[in-house]
């Protein structure tokens, strides 16, 4: 099940849940890391410095204090973790070295309260085993959560709740409760940790007030230990004080750091003793820019540490953007650009007057424009008395208040002058969404002053679409063109098992086929260009049907490989039930066929619904050849858009493809700027069989393509990280599901962003 780009002659973005320890990343495009943040100045109005910062910006130089990532990822000093927080949407990738460890960590800001860390740890003295990898370094995997309780003000600290390592070994498994102060150019913190971060035992557990449960520190852990997630361990056996400062020098790209550890080093996983000749470690940081840092230190007093740290804010990437100007809005006809006209968005357009539309209207190239100007697929143009209905599917802009806006335009140009009304149909492969209504006579008066502006978009309307036949004449219906594909590099990266590094570049191209307006065949095909897959022997124990685990022989058994290979049927059951067929090669490992039915009412914050999939698991040299496993795989599935910070809960329950029982729970968060960040956990009952790691997981992020590039795009790039491939929670790879299908059956930001229909 692997996720694939494609790329050139233009951008089609195939999107499967995110699956395995692989991350992928587009060839070519990258990610640019762009740090966007503003940062408030300390002055009072009266040229005197605020002498209590209650926030981590406040500072005559402190613009950096309190933004580093701590050696395990996560904002905080070295081996400390301190209270504050990265800005909501900020992602960082951290690389560290401090032997025996040298550590790698993601860390993902999805709430200005909540900050999520996946990672690494290679310990560099330590082997996986001959039996597993030989003389590979042993790699240790571990999440992180923190939670700030309170923010700072004139007199509090900011205090905020972590756990480190939970759910994995646990090797570096801690918890703990730290807060911090800001004093001017100075940001103190003091904390009191458990476990790893109170290794040296100052105190016993002050929560054994609470409970004899508290007193010691029980339960499985280390490097033989199955991963579980042991609530018996949190905040119990003894516990000891950290503590920190950090300097903002006058010279504002460098950060000094001082921390006294919790840690005496007595109990580490590494094969040869630790020795720790001072509790105190000095640090500094260094900014090469805004998403650059550069770390060192001198830790344990007789140890060095380097390290580097990438980030950006996800909420804020956005890249400038060469565009077409809207068609022009005057009296009673308009006059659009001439054709290939382009500028950017504070550009202008010498647009010249066209002649009032007459009945012999040139629909063709209304059409064309609205694809080119507007970002609008029409399916079908038609009219009923004075209102004009089309029927489209928008493919350029993510804001529809803007497609709307700049439909209207040219709709206003070629439409005959009877027309009051434009009804937008907005459709999804056959399937009807929604409809926007929009008064032409409005829109102009509004075009032309905003003093009638607010008549204007009181005027406009959205509602389920009305029923199929109501429209008496069709003014068009463009042929449709039905083969599309594109062909391009891709790559995937395989890190974290015991065989080390792992790569593979292709070649990829992907067709699709359309057979008419609700079916259609797709196809995708990889070949290798160059790869190291030949250096994947460990296949882990399973007492599980090997659904996944047998991922490294598809990846280098298979130079030419059909990655997907399908037809696809979706129908609309009544007006708010949709449902789709499919079958053929549905992902690298199955081939079989589907169907799924989806229950979405219209803009409502919730849909519920159902998919079924018998499968049989294919040859690895990912041909038409099918192996003897098959099985019968199906989930209920439940979306709740929260209303709280844009958040996206979805629940899964059902049948897995290794045929144990459980369900998936998936919580993102989506952005202004279209950037999504998400999580997601599986439980199920294979228990003790699932192996090492006890329960799927894995941390992901969605960006749009446009984020990257000078003109718009609907297209998305998916990249998620899991520690471990293993066979229990696998679910099927499906191409296509009816809710990314129908996400505009919600109506999300579209009255918020009215102003955009002026752009």
């Amino acid at each position: 099940m692997m996720t694939n780009l494609f790329f050139v002659p233009r951008v089609l973005w195939r999107a499967q849940r995110p699956s395995f320890r692989h991350i992928h990343f587009m060839l070519g495009a990258g990610i640019t890391f762009v740090s966007t943040s503003l940062f408030a100045s300390g002055d009072n109005g009266m040229g005197v410095q605020e002498p209590y910062p209650s926030l981590p910006q406040y500072g005559s130089h402190g613009t950096h204090l309190g933004k580093h990532q701590s050696d395990f990822g996560g904002v905080g000093l070295m081996q400390n973790p301190t209270a504050r927080m990265a800005a909501a949407g900020q992602f960082s990738f951290n690389y560290n070295r401090a032997e025996p460890y040298r550590r790698y960590s993601i860390s993902l800001q999805p709430l200005d309260w909540f900050e999520f860390s996946f990672r690494y740890s290679e310990i560099t003295d330590r082997l996986y085993g001959e039996s597993i990898a030989g003389n590979r370094d042993y790699l240790d995997k571990g999440f992180d959560a923190k939670f700030r309780l309170w923010q700072e003000s004139r007199y509090l600290p900011e205090v905020a709740l972590g756990l480190r390592d939970a759910g994995g070994t646990t090797l570096f498994g801690a918890e703990y409760l730290v807060a911090n102060k800001r004093w001017y150019d100075l940001d103190f913190s003091l904390g009191l940790g458990w476990g790893y971060l109170g290794a040296r035992g100052d105190f016993g557990s002050p929560l054994s007030l609470v409970g004899e449960r508290f007193d010691s520190r029980e339960g499985e852990t280390g490097i033989d230990s199955t991963g579980d997630f042991d609530l018996n361990q949190l905040f119990s056996g003894n516990t000891a004080l950290f503590a920190g400062v950090e300097y903002q020098t006058p010279w504002q790209p460098l950060v000094l750091q001082l921390e006294y550890e919790g840690n005496d080093y007595s109990s580490e996983p590494a094969t040869s003793s630790i020795e720790q000749e001072s509790p105190f470690n000095i640090g500094a940081r260094f900014h090469l820019s805004d998403s650059v840092t550069l770390n060192a230190g001198w830790q344990r007093g007789n140890t060095l540490m380097t390290g580097i740290s990438l980030s950006t804010n996800l909420a804020n990437i956005s890249q400038a953007k060469r565009d077409t100007m809207p068609f022009e809005v005057e009296g009673s006809s308009t006059a659009g650009p001439p054709a290939g006209d382009t500028t950017n968005e504070a550009g202008t357009s010498s647009a010249t007057d066209a002649s009032p539309t007459t009945p012999d209207t040139d629909w063709a190239e209304a059409i064309d424009s609205l694809a080119q100007n507007a970002g609008v697929k029409v399916n079908r143009i038609s009219t009923d008395g004075d209102t004009l209905l089309v029927e489209a599917t928008p493919t350029k802009y993510r804001s529809m208040a803007k497609t709307a806006g700049r439909a209207n335009r040219i709709l206003h140009r070629y439409a005959p002058a009877h027309i009051t009304t434009f009804r937008y149909r907005w459709q999804a492969r056959g399937m009807d969404l929604r409809d926007d209504v929009h008064s032409r006579t409005d829109f102009v008066a509004a075009a032309q002053s905003a003093s009638d502006e607010p008549q204007y978009h009181y005027s406009v309307y959205s509602q389920s679409s009305r029923q199929r036949g109501l429209y008496d004449e069709v003014l068009y219906e463009p042929k449709e063109t039905p083969l599309s594909y594109s062909i391009g590099p891709g790559y995937n990266q395989n890190l974290g098992g015991p065989d080390g590094y792992l790569y593979q570049l292709q070649l990829q191209a992907n067709a699709e086929l359309r057979t008419d307006t609700n079916g259609w065949f797709s196809g995708s095909l990889g070949w290798t260009v160059l790869d190291n897959f030949d250096q994947f022997d460990y296949v882990a124990d399973s007492e599980l049907p090997r659904v996944r685990t047998f991922i490294g022989e598809y990846l280098k058994e298979a130079s030419l490989g059909i990655t997907n290979l399908q037809y696809t049927r979706t129908t609309q059951l009544s007006k708010n039930w949709y449902a789709m067929g499919y079958g053929g090669l549905l992902e690298m490992m199955y081939a079989g066929l589907g169907s799924e039915v989806l229950y979405r009412p219209f803009n409502s914050d919730w849909a519920v619904g159902a998919d079924v999939n018998y499968v049989r698991q294919r040859e690895f040299d990912q041909q038409f050849s099918l192996r003897d496993y098959s099985t019968t795989t199906g989930h209920l599935n439940a979306y709740w858009q929260t209303g709280y910070e844009d958040i996206l809960a979805k629940v899964s329950v059902g049948r897995y493809l290794a045929k144990d029982i459980g369900a998936t729970f998936d919580f993102s968060r989506e952005f202004a700027s279209g950037a999504r960040m998400g999580a997601w956990a599986t439980f199920t009952d294979a228990g003790d069989k699932f192996g090492e790691g006890s329960f799927d997981k894995g941390v992901y992020i969605s960006l749009p393509l446009d984020a990257f590039f000078t003109t718009y795009s609907r297209d998305r790039v998916n990249i998620a990280w899991q520690p471990l491939t293993r066979d229990g929670g696998a679910r099927l790879g499906r191409r296509y599901t009816l809710y990314d299908l129908t996400g505009e059956r919600s109506l999300g930001e579209f009255f918020q962003e009215r102003d955009a229909v002026w752009k």
